[in-house]
């Protein structure tokens, strides 16, 4: 019964990110203006419009690590190749929130 509410309390949470979106969308205002008018903060606004998009998976490459010419990943413990050639190297201490934060620009 719990996972019954769970899933109707994000079902209702969603359906009320939906909604702000699009009075955001047609009110005109900006996502700051908006957000300030109805007490949101305009990270969860965006962080909620990635989420419902579900358009903007990152997509990983296989990088391989054996090839010769390649610069070695200097304290890196991984390495994300986008779809543009850039590479993102990401060291072993690397904090779990700023990582979230920088997978989810990338997404936008």
């Amino acid at each position: 019964m719990t996972e019954t509410v769970s899933e109707e309390k994000a079902t209702t949470k969603s359906e009320q990110w939906r909604e702000r979106l699009t009075a955001q969308e047609r009110s005109g205002l900006s996502v700051k203006e908006f957000c300030k008018e109805r007490g949101l903060t305009a990270c969860t606004f965006y962080a909620w419009r990635n989420r419902l998009r579900g358009d903007g998976a990152v997509r990983f490459a296989l990088v391989d690590r054996g090839g010769m010419g390649q610069e070695p990943a200097a304290e890196a413990s991984l390495e994300l190749v986008l779809a543009t050639g850039e590479r993102l190297r990401i060291g072993a201490g690397v904090d779990a929130a700023t990582l979230r934060t920088v997978l989810d620009a990338l997404r936008a």
